[in-house]
């Protein structure tokens, strides 16, 4: 049995290497120096090349990133060495499951952030350097990290102490209580996200009076949209790429807006895009993105229970020892087939979630106004324009802008 699930695992690895690999091969025959004809009057001829050489130099970084990793992680499974570093904490006298659990996940943890940071740096201070995005310094991208670990470190060790606790305490209804727990994680950070996290790496500060927020405050008056705040984010002290977002629920709701938005939109094209957020709040689709992320957690846990209790989970890791985070290193791998399944019905209906916000703001505010603001973000953060079909199906929870300004067309 043990040979059989190592034999699963290396090729549902390899496979799904070579998967991504085919998904990248396919974007690239969509590729071509002349600007399609579709494309113009939305890209200018010097722009649009300028978009396929960002692409590009990110595929080739993402090809040697992804091929380094998974050749450390093939390799890593083959030699045993997640059972060693078991094996080895163990040796140091430690009998506790829940601190074995830990000390594990937490050396995987800041060795992967070791390797990462190097990849990190680049992509900032090299490719979006080149490509005018990065705004940031050396000292701010450094204090990120470190905050980002400090933080992570701080909420990941508690829930993976609860965790790891309801396993060993629960039996058969692990996957119920652990399902709880994650319920209440993800209900605090939409609560409190951007009033408790947000601030440990930007600045917010309430919108000022004037233009902007009398048409966005008419707007959500119109739309009967009740909100608690709207905020302005320096999104500029890292980057120039522009967003927004909500946050919260019931009468607690959020605007976010970034700095470098309202600097590149005019004020109906920001209301437009703020339309959009609340047609995705109208149509609820806040609500049911959690029920089905909940329903896809839930048949995760439920998995997981069932035959995590198997010495051969942690056997073919190659430590002598049962414990939770070998197995769940060893199930992790084995469910990525079926994590791939959900993910691209997840991805479908994001996409049609996407149209019917779309539709919301195409109809309660003027359409145009939202496929402006979609085509300046799509130019200015030179985004792909032209993906192949298949990719799209697989990795974009978004339609592409040609696809999101036909549908505009016949509102």
């Amino acid at each position: 049995m043990t040979q059989i699930l190592f034999y699963s695992i290396t090729c549902i690895l390899i496979l799904n290497f070579l998967l991504d690999r085919w998904l990248d091969y396919l974007n690239t025959t969509k590729f071509s120096s002349e600007l399609p004809e579709e494309l113009k009057g939305i890209y200018e001829d010097k722009k649009y090349k300028e978009s396929l050489r960002y692409e590009k130099v990110r595929l080739s970084f993402s090809l040697f990133t992804e091929t380094f990793g998974f050749i450390t992680i093939l390799a890593l499974f083959i030699s045993g060495a997640f059972g060693w570093l078991d094996m080895e904490i163990r040796s140091w006298g430690i009998n506790n499951p829940i601190f074995i659990s830990l000390i594990y996940f937490a050396i995987l943890g800041l060795l992967a952030e070791v390797f990462s940071l190097p990849v990190k740096y680049y992509n900032c201070f090299v490719i979006e350097q080149k490509f005018g995005f990065n705004q940031s310094t050396p000292r701010i991208f450094f204090l990120d990290q470190l905050k980002g670990l400090c933080v992570g470190g701080i909420f990941g060790g508690v829930i993976l102490y609860l965790i790891v606790w309801i396993y060993l305490v629960a039996g058969n209804l692990f996957w119920l209580y652990s399902l709880g727990v994650i319920s209440f994680f993800s209900l605090f950070m939409l609560f409190f996200y951007s009033s408790l996290i947000v601030p440990l790496f930007n600045k917010q500060t309430l919108l000022q009076d004037g233009e902007l927020k009398e048409a966005i405050t008419a707007f959500i008056a119109k739309t009967g949209f009740p909100l608690d705040d709207i905020y302005v984010i320096d999104g500029s002290k890292r980057s120039t790429k522009a967003n927004a977002y909500f946050t919260g629920l019931g009468s607690k709701k959020r605007i976010v807006l970034y700095d470098t938005l309202i600097s590149e939109l005019e004020t109906e094209e920001i209301v437009a895009v703020l339309a959009h957020e609340i047609g995705h709040y109208k149509n609820h689709h806040v609500y049911s993105g959690m029920f089905l992320s909940l329903v896809s957690t839930a048949f995760m846990l439920y998995v997981f229970a069932i035959v995590s209790a198997k010495p051969v989970f942690a056997e073919v890791l190659g430590s002598g020892f049962s414990g939770f985070h070998l197995s769940i290193i060893s199930f992790g791998m084995l469910y990525t087939p079926l994590s791939q399944i959900i993910d691209l019905g997840m991805n479908y209906l994001s996409r049609k979630n996407e149209y019917q916000a779309d539709r919301f703001a195409g109809l309660n505010y003027e359409s145009k106004h939202l496929s402006s603001a979609l085509k300046k973000l799509s130019v200015s953060n030179l985004n792909n324009l032209t993906p192949h079909s298949v990719y799209v199906f697989f990795h974009y929870s978004h339609p592409t802008l040609l696809q999101r300004l036909k549908k505009l067309s016949e509102i």
